[in-house]
């Protein structure tokens, strides 16, 4: 299995001429399997490029959405296998009570947003809820779960053979303790689904400081996510989600306070264009 970052970083700007190697565009992470399987991991301006340089050979692509906030689906237009055809293109999300996943994507996917509506797109394109118990998704098994973000936002694990990878791109907060779930039970924000695993991609994007004066805005700050990684026993630890403002000296700042919480555990920013093998 390898993971390839396409987009690290969050909200809908770079930090500027500054960010050079971790990159400016928003979340976007491809996953091949061991047999050739695609699966890209949400769809923000990174996405653009994946779609340039997937092979013409694909018949599908899934599309794994962790949450519809725009720095996750404003790529997704600008995808170009979307308009390939004959190509099966799968796209997974987040349930809602209120409406499906295509009506909440076809409102973006419209005018007056875009130009184009969703239903024109040339390809095969199907809809479903991220999948809340494991499914094939050719030779990859993938399952999502809840996690803490505001609005319904989903995690993903994903299993290659005996290769186990986990992404929570956007989560508050990394939690040792539990919560209450609507049902009453008692839970810890996204622990089943990383537990154990050989890569952990998180939510890395603030300073404690600046976390402090941003409860509830739906992120982790370095020591967060270095407690989350203890607590499920992941292998690596990838720093995810890069705030906007911040430059590479400000991102290598909470990368270095992060893997010095956890020096154990092997901790690295995500950067655009760098795989990872597992």
């Amino acid at each position: 299995m390898k993971v390839t970052f396409w987009g690290t970083r969050g909200s809908l700007a770079s930090a500027g001429p500054e960010t050079v190697r971790y990159g400016g565009n928003t979340a976007c992470v491809q996953v091949t399997g061991s047999d050739g399987t695609c699966i890209v991991l949400d769809a923000g301006t990174g996405i653009r490029r994946l779609g340039a340089a997937l092979s013409r050979d694909l018949t599908r692509v899934d599309i794994l959405l962790t949450h519809l906030h725009m720095d996750h689906i404003q790529g997704l237009g600008f995808f170009d296998p979307l308009f390939r055809p004959g190509l099966e293109v799968h796209i997974w999300g987040p349930p809602s009570a209120t409406q499906d996943l295509r009506t909440r994507l076809s409102r973006y996917l419209s005018p007056p947003l875009f130009p184009i509506r969703l239903r024109d797109a040339d390809s095969d394109v199907h809809f479903h809820n991220a999948p809340d118990v494991p499914v094939s998704i050719g030779g990859l098994e993938v399952c999502g779960a809840e996690i803490v973000h505001p609005g319904p936002t989903v995690g993903y694990r994903v299993r290659d053979g005996a290769a186990t990878f986990a992404y929570l791109s956007d989560h508050e907060p990394a939690l040792t303790g539990d919560l209450d779930r609507r049902d009453g039970t008692r839970w810890t924000s996204g622990a089943d689904i990383a537990a154990g695993v050989d890569l952990l991609v998180h939510d890395v994007q603030y300073s404690p400081d600046e976390r402090a004066e941003r409860i509830g805005w739906g992120h982790s700050s370095s020591l967060e996510a270095a407690a989350f990684a203890r607590l499920v026993g992941a292998r690596r630890l990838a720093a995810f989600h890069h705030d906007p403002g911040h430059d590479d000296a400000a991102v290598d700042r909470i990368v270095a306070e992060t893997a010095a919480a956890v020096p154990e555990i092997g901790v690295f920013g995500a950067r655009e264009g760098e795989t990872v093998h597992l």
